[in-house]
C-alpha cells in the first residue's frame, strides 16, 4: 500500500510538474481573428492564423527564391507538366496521411479565388493526382512565373487541407479546421475577437534544412500560443512592460518611447520589405461606377499628410506612388504626382463637375481597433469632402470591415464605396500576383472591377521575352491602374514590434510566425 501510495504521489507531482513547465507564448496580434479560411479573405491575419495550422507545397525563402516545402518537383522538358512529389511523414491534425487527391483539391480550390491561381487555371489542361504522393499538373502553354505564384507567402497563399474541407464552394466558409501544418488550432477556446488558442502538433515532421522566411524546417520550441487580442495599444504595452504578454506584433512609433530603456524589452523592425497603404473602390455602384469620379477621387488625395498621421515620424514611412511599390524592380511612379506632391484638388472639382456628381453619399468604412489603419480613414474622408465628395464615414472593427467588405450590395443596403487596406510590398510587387490589378469582375478582388485592359497587359507581361520588357509593360500597367482607379497608393511603411528578451531565435519573416522562437522562464 505504501508503494501504491508514492508511486501515485510521485507520478502526480510529474503530472504537475509538466504542467508547470508548459510553455505558453502570449501575442497581441494586428487584431482580433473571427474570419477562419484564408481562402475567401486576404485579410492579413486570417492568412497568419492559416501559416499557423496549414502547411503549404512549396514556399519562398528570404531571396524570394521557391523551395521545396511538403513537396519536392521536376519540370518536364517543354515546360507544360509540373510533377510535385509528397514528402514522406505528413499527417493531418486528424492522424489521416495528406495525400495528393487532399493536395489537388486544395489547389483548385485556392485557384478559383487567388489572382495569380486564377491566371495559372486559365492555362491548366489538367490537374490530377495520379497516386497518393504524385501530384500531376499539365499546362496547355508555358508559365514562367508558375513556381512564384505557387509559393508565394501572400496573399492567398495555397494552403493544403483535407480534400472534404477544400471541397467546400469557395462562396462558403469552411467549417473543419483540421490543418497539416507545426500548430493545431485550438477551437474549444477559440472566442472570435478576444483570443486565439494553438498548441504544438506533435505529429509534424519538419524539413531538415534550417527556417527561412516561409521556407525550411518549422521547429515548434513552445508548447502553446496564444493570441489575445487588445485593441487599445496602450494597454498592450503596459501588458508588455508588465510581463503579461511576450509580443506586440505591430507598434505605434508615438508610444515608442514608452519602451526605450526597458532592459526587458527588444524593439526591432524584422520586415525590411515595408507595407504599402492603399484606398479601394467599388465599381459596382455610384457614385465610383464613373471612372472620372474615380480620377477625382485619386486627384484629391495626398499622401504626406495621410502618412504624417499615420506613422508621425518620418524615418518610417516613404511618399511613393508605385502601384507595385517602391524599391522594387517594377518601380514605377508616373502618373502619381497630386499623389506624391499635392495639388490636385482643382482637378478633382472639375472632374466631378464633368461626371455630373450629385452629391451621392460615399460610405467610408473606418476601421477603429487597428493601429495601423485607425487615421487614414479620418484624412482621407477630409480630403475627398474640400474636392467636392459627400462623405459619410463609417466607423467599425477591422473584422466586421474584413466580413463587410465581401458584399455587393449597395452600399445603402450594408454595402460600401470605399475602404482602406494595407498589403506587404511583395504581395503587390508583380502585376500578375497583386490582388488589386484583377479585372475579372465577380471573380476579381473586393471592389470588382471588369478591366479588360488590365487582363491584356498581364498577358504582356508574362509574354515579355526578358526583363528590360516587363519593366516596360509595369509602366503601362501603372498608368492605366490609375487612369482606371483599380487603386489609390497612399504610400509606403513600415512598423516595428515588440518582444520581451525572454522570446529569442525569432525568424526574420514579413509574416510573423511561431516556429522557432524559444521562450525562456
Amino acid at each position: 500500500m505504501f508503494n501504491r501510495l508514492t508511486a501515485t504521489l510521485l507520478a502526480t507531482t510529474l503530472l504537475t510538474g509538466t504542467a508547470l513547465a508548459e510553455t505558453t507564448v502570449k501575442a497581441v496580434m494586428h487584431s482580433g481573428l473571427r474570419v477562419l479560411d484564408p481562402i475567401i479573405t486576404t485579410a492579413h491575419i486570417s492568412r497568419n492564423h492559416a501559416y499557423m495550422i496549414y502547411d503549404v507545397l512549396i514556399a519562398q525563402d528570404s531571396e524570394f527564391k521557391p523551395q521545396p516545402q511538403m513537396a519536392g518537383w521536376t519540370i518536364s522538358d517543354d515546360l507544360l507538366t509540373y510533377t510535385f512529389t509528397l514528402r514522406a511523414g505528413l499527417v493531418f491534425h486528424d492522424g489521416a496521411p495528406v495525400t495528393a487527391a487532399d493536395a489537388v483539391a486544395s489547389l483548385k480550390r485556392w485557384g478559383q479565388k487567388d489572382a495569380g491561381g486564377q491566371v495559372i487555371m486559365d492555362r491548366t489542361a489538367s490537374l490530377e493526382a495520379t497516386d497518393a504522393s504524385t501530384i500531376t499538373w499539365t499546362l496547355t502553354e508555358p508559365f514562367g512565373p508558375m513556381l512564384d505564384v505557387l509559393s508565394k507567402q501572400s496573399a492567398l497563399p495555397p494552403f493544403i487541407m483535407p480534400a472534404r474541407v477544400a471541397e467546400t464552394s469557395v462562396d462558403e466558409a469552411i467549417t473543419d479546421y483540421t490543418g497539416s501544418g507545426p500548430f493545431r488550432f485550438v477551437e474549444a477556446e477559440f472566442q472570435p475577437g478576444l483570443i486565439v488558442v494553438y498548441e504544438k502538433f506533435d505529429e509534424y515532421v519538419p524539413r531538415d534544412e534550417p527556417a527561412d522566411w516561409m521556407a525550411g524546417g518549422k521547429v515548434v520550441k513552445v508548447d502553446r500560443v496564444e493570441w489575445v487580442s487588445m485593441p487599445d495599444i496602450q494597454t498592450a504595452v503596459n501588458a508588455l512592460s508588465g510581463g503579461e504578454i511576450d509580443y506586440i506584433e505591430q507598434m505605434q512609433v508615438d508610444l515608442l518611447p514608452l519602451l526605450e530603456g526597458d532592459p526587458d524589452i527588444v524593439v526591432e523592425t524584422r520586415d525590411s520589405t515595408g507595407m504599402q497603404t492603399m484606398t479601394r473602390m467599388n465599381f459596382l455602384h455610384p457614385p465610383f461606377d464613373n471612372q472620372l469620379i474615380r480620377q477625382a477621387a485619386i486627384k484629391a488625395i495626398q499622401q504626406e499628410p495621410v502618412l504624417a498621421a499615420m506613422i508621425g515620424n518620418p524615418d518610417y514611412y516613404r511618399i511613393c506612388g508605385a502601384v507595385l511599390g517602391c524599391g522594387t524592380p517594377l518601380e514605377s511612379e508616373a502618373g502619381a504626382t497630386t499623389l506624391t506632391q499635392g495639388g490636385g484638388v482643382d482637378e478633382a472639382r472639375a472632374l466631378l463637375k464633368e461626371a455630373g456628381y450629385d452629391g451621392t453619399p460615399v460610405v467610408l468604412m473606418a476601421p477603429t481597433d487597428l493601429v495601423a489603419l485607425a487615421t487614414q480613414p479620418v484624412v482621407v474622408s477630409q480630403m475627398l469632402r474640400e474636392s467636392g465628395f459627400t462623405v459619410e464615414l463609417q466607423p467599425m472593427d477591422w473584422q466586421t470591415l474584413v466580413t463587410r467588405r465581401a458584399s455587393q450590395s449597395a452600399p445603402a443596403e450594408g454595402g460600401w464605396n470605399i475602404f482602406i487596406t494595407n498589403w506587404m510590398v511583395p504581395e503587390i510587387s508583380n502585376p500578375i500576383s497583386n490582388p488589386m490589378l484583377n479585372g475579372r469582375g465577380d471573380g476579381a478582388w473586393f471592389g470588382w472591377p471588369t478591366d479588360e485592359r488590365i487582363e491584356e497587359l498581364k498577358e504582356a507581361f508574362i509574354d515579355a521575352p526578358d526583363a528590360a520588357a516587363q519593366v516596360a509593360v509595369a509602366e503601362q500597367v501603372q498608368n492605366h491602374a490609375l487612369e482606371n482607379g483599380l487603386l489609390i497608393p497612399l504610400g509606403q511603411y513600415t512598423l516595428p514590434q515588440a518582444r520581451r528578451t525572454t522570446i529569442t531565435e525569432m525568424i526574420n519573416s514579413p509574416v510573423p510566425v511561431f516556429w522557432g522562437l524559444q521562450k525562456a522562464e
